[in-house]
């Protein structure tokens, strides 16, 4: 009898239990999307701009000595730029070369394959990860051994949180957001050019080049970070997509925070959360380069002015839209 009450009680208190620590893991998530806008406007006073969503140089690197993977034209991405100032500055000290491409052996694991920890973008950052997200391995092997000899696992650190780099256009014509411009080729999201921006050979900017006066929309009103979270699995709607092999619709290679192509674009999914541009469902129905938490109903987000919020999954797509676009000049309430 009283070991029966004893489990009626567990069985009371357990989902309490889980709340409290979901609104914990929550607010931590909330807390590093702070420190996150913090920084982007800590290296905003420092340089005067943004980086943007991606940049490239207009011809191959290949430094001394060479690129084993070929003369890669591929730079950083915006999260590799805050590190200095989220107290990460070791690793771009002793991990990464600006100056060389991201895909470079110098900007790589050493020994790749032998000594598979501890360097440039394979360093896991608390502060790019969501306690609520699952924990797992994010892994580029499939992706290096396209362009070298396979040498097995090449860990990278994951990232919950992606810029938002555009509004795809069907979003728009769609009319899941008709008041919003469109477009898909980056020049609308906070920290996006006219496509990506062009690099310097000594790694500074030439073009690209985002600042806070370019947020017409107003700083409070132009999101600048959100959740992207759990890939590499891709989810639809809180649930797995199988098979998650490599090459197959449940695995998306966009997941380190070293990767540039670890970006949101506002996407409207079907309501099975599998289709793209078949709907407007875009908080929560796809981590597939959209707004994806593992909360309950929403997405934590960061605006410009560095003030975080959480996003419902219930959020009106035409607030979406105007809340991504740094220019449209839409006339929308937050709390639509």
């Amino acid at each position: 009898m009283v070991i029966a009450i004893i489990a009626v009680l567990i069985g009371l208190l357990l989902p309490a239990v889980q709340k409290v620590r979901e609104a914990a893991a929550r607010m931590s998530c909330s807390n590093n999307l702070k420190q996150i806008g913090l920084a982007f406007h800590n290296i905003h006073d420092a340089q005067g701009y943004w980086p943007p969503w991606a940049a490239d140089w207009a011809t191959g690197v290949n430094p001394n000595p060479a690129n084993a993977y070929g003369p890669q034209t591929q730079g950083h991405s915006p999260f590799t730029y805050i590190l200095p100032y989220i107290e990460q500055g070791n690793i771009m000290q002793g991990s990464v070369n600006l100056g060389f491409s991201v895909i470079d052996q110098n900007n790589l694991i050493k020994n790749w394959g032998l000594v598979p920890v501890g360097m440039g973008g394979s360093v896991t950052i608390k502060t790019f990860v969501c306690p609520s997200a699952p924990t797992r391995a994010v892994d580029y092997e499939p992706y290096f051994a396209t362009l070298t000899a396979d040498k097995g696992p090449l860990p990278l650190g994951q990232t919950d949180y992606a810029v938002i780099r555009d509004i795809r256009g069907s979003f728009v014509t769609g009319n899941c957001a008709p008041a919003s411009p469109s477009g898909n080729v980056g020049a609308l999201g906070v920290i996006s050019a006219t496509g990506k921006g062009v690099l310097a050979l000594g790694g500074g900017l030439t073009s690209g080049k985002i600042k806070i006066t370019d947020m017409t929309d107003g700083t409070s009103n132009t999101l600048l970070m959100g959740e992207d979270a759990g890939r590499h699995q891709i989810y639809a709607n809180g649930i797995p997509i199988s098979p998650n092999a490599p090459g197959t619709a449940g695995w998306a290679l966009n997941a380190a925070w070293a990767d540039y192509n670890t970006y949101i674009s506002i996407v409207g999914w079907g309501a099975d959360g599998k289709t793209k541009d078949s709907g407007c469902n875009a908080i929560n129905a796809s981590n597939n380069g959209s707004l994806y938490s593992f909360h309950t109903a929403g997405v934590n987000a960061v605006r410009c002015d560095g003030s975080v919020s959480f996003l419902p999954t219930s959020t009106a797509s035409s607030v979406l839209g105007a809340l991504a676009s740094k220019q449209g000049g839409e006339v929308f309430s937050n709390t639509n």
